[in-house]
């Protein structure tokens, strides 16, 4: 498992603080472009960036700042975190992320979900009473897309396709993910699609997700599919102690928290919250042994192929990214395949 496993990064291009104000979309941008080279330098294996669409995170289109982050990177895979594919067109999807391909000469990868932010589906016209069906019939469409050849498809939820060619064609496919926040029906949706999982797991005990790494063992078992890698995304911070680490990272963790939670009726985090999911729960938080000691036990307990941190955390200033992104990489990633070792 060591020799195989990979560290990778996630971020949301959250809207950042500069002396206490909001920076302009634009320069969080720019900034993203700069944390993803960084990750690189510092030798971690994959950088990935999200999808919304409303005003506290700053990327809308992930596959523009990816092509400027593969344009100025020669080693790091990148791609999104996630696809809302739900609200998307697959046919589009895949010609971006095969132009990706290009760029990056061959590190494009895609991970799809039907993305827990609703804002896409108004804005592109999407009714929110088929989200299952969305997601189901363009996920569909995009596992014939990456087969190669001409598609012939037919569906409810777009026009159909009759052995249509698309362009451009990839030496090879972008490694293509399924996201899975929590239901069982998407991890056998993963294995019938023969896509590897990528579990997101922002809150509780890690290892209850356990069954759901069982269930897609079995799954792949009984539809004779070969096991692919698992992954996991989960936010955190590494600061250069335990102490340091959280008293940074709490008040703006917390402000973004608030936020989405307000929209979702959750009350406000408190310290004593805050502090239980560190030291319990999914947020993987501290100086880089603690991290690390946590990265561990998850990899371990599930069995994975690579582990996701989502480093930023609403308005936590660029330059405490930075250090955070530099000391994950060289710290806490080698200190990991050291405990696994």
């Amino acid at each position: 498992m060591t020799q195989t496993l990979q560290f990778g990064l996630d971020t949301f291009g959250d809207v950042t603080a500069r002396n206490g104000e909001l920076l302009p979309h634009g320069q969080v941008i720019r900034d993203v472009v700069e944390e993803g080279i960084l990750a690189d330098r510092v030798g971690l294996d994959f950088f990935g960036i999200g999808e919304h669409h409303r005003e506290d995170f700053a990327v809308s289109s992930p596959e523009m700042v990816l092509a400027a982050i593969a344009a100025r990177t020669e080693r790091i895979r990148l791609g999104s975190a996630v696809t809302v594919l739900s609200s998307d067109d697959p046919v589009r999807v895949y010609q971006r992320f095969s132009t990706l391909q290009g760029i990056a000469n061959g590190r494009a990868e895609v991970i799809l979900g039907r993305g827990s932010f609703t804002e896409s589906f108004p804005l592109f016209g999407y009714p929110l009473d088929q989200y299952e069906t969305l997601f189901e019939e363009k996920l569909a469409l995009f596992a014939q897309l990456l087969a190669g050849g001409p598609v012939t498809w037919q569906g409810t939820t777009r026009a159909p396709l009759e052995n249509q060619s698309v362009f451009p064609v990839p030496e090879t496919p972008p490694t293509t993910w399924i996201g899975v926040g929590g239901s069982p029906n998407s991890v056998v949706r993963a294995v019938h699609h023969d896509l590897p999982l990528m579990l997101a797991i922002i809150g509780g005990e890690p290892q209850r997700f356990r069954p759901y790494v069982d269930l897609y063992h079995r799954a792949c078992a009984q539809l004779g599919r070969t096991v692919r890698p698992i992954g996991v995304h989960s936010p955190g911070y590494v600061g250069e102690t335990d102490a340091g680490a959280r008293d940074e990272f709490f008040a703006d963790y917390k402000r973004m928290r608030d936020r989405i939670g307000a929209e979702r009726g959750w009350p406000p985090m408190t310290r004593q919250e805050f502090d239980r999911e560190a030291d319990h729960g999914s947020l993987y938080i501290g100086g880089p042994e603690t991290v690390a000691r946590k990265i561990a036990a998850t990899v371990r307990g599930l069995g994975l192929g690579r582990f996701q941190l989502k480093y930023s955390a609403g308005p936590l200033p660029h330059e405490r990214l930075m250090r955070s992104i530099e000391l994950y990489g060289t710290r806490v990633a080698p200190l990991v395949r050291e405990m696994l070792g």
